[in-house]
This record gives structure tokens, sequence and C-alpha cells, in this order.
């Protein structure tokens, strides 16, 4: 993050008071983004317009604008590429599914683990070229 700009923000007091924020972020600070970069100069301008969405939920709109420099991948020099991009996002105020998810998911009582039905009977796909190539 940006100095001076905590991890955690009151999403719901922002989007009451219908709050813009904007920041620059360095590029050099986007883990994510370094592998793909010719080099980490530069920075990514940020803004989030936060506002109430329909049924009392919270959200924001975000839009981020930068001109990193990437790699050809045909001449393999270092050109500048310049990116616009916005999107609409909700809050969620609670747990998240996909967050919720096990890592490894398993049954909940082993006896009955492995146990499911087995198919009639067995697809084979290709069993047509398989007759074809014994005729040759």
């Amino acid at each position: 993050m940006a100095s001076g700009l905590s991890d955690r923000v009151d999403c719901v007091r922002l989007a009451e008071d219908a709050t813009v924020l904007e920041r620059v972020y360095p590029l050099s600070e986007l883990s994510r983004l370094k592998d793909l970069l010719a080099d980490t100069r530069g920075s990514v301008k940020a803004r989030f317009a936060f506002s109430r969405l329909e049924a009392g939920r919270v959200g924001a709109n975000v839009a981020v604008q930068a001109i990193p420099r990437l790699v050809c991948q045909r001449c393999l020099q270092s050109f500048e590429l310049p990116v616009a991009g916005d999107s609409e996002i909700e809050f969620a105020t609670s747990e998240e599914l996909l967050l919720a998810l096990p890592v490894i998911a398993s049954c909940s009582t082993p006896e009955a683990c492995g146990q499911a039905p087995a198919p009639e009977e067995r697809q084979r796909p290709f069993a047509v070229l398989q007759d074809l190539l014994k005729k040759t």
C-alpha cells in the first residue's frame, strides 16, 4: 500500500459520505506484476469512488491507469503500453463463499467416502478407431 494509507478502511462510512480517494502506487510495490514488466519504474494512479448501492449495499467504482514498460515477445525490446480500466465492486458484509471453502475438500464421514455409484457402462470414445485400425 502507498505510504500513509491504512490497510483497512471503513467502507460503510466512506460510502455514506460518498468519499472519493485518489492514490498513486509505485509499480515496484505490486508484486504480482513484477515478472511481467521490463522494469518497475513508474506508478499506477487509482481512484476509488465509494457509494451506497441498491438495497443498502456498499460498493465502489475503482478506476486505474498506468503506463508500464513491457517486453515485446517478438523483438524482446521494452516498450510503454498505456493501460486504463475501471470496475464496479461490491463489498461483502460477511465472509465470502470462496474464502469459506476448505483448501482440500473431504467427506464429513470417512466411512461414506468413496462410495459414489459406479457408472453403468464404461464409455470408450475411440473404440471405433481401434476397430478401423484392425481392418487395415
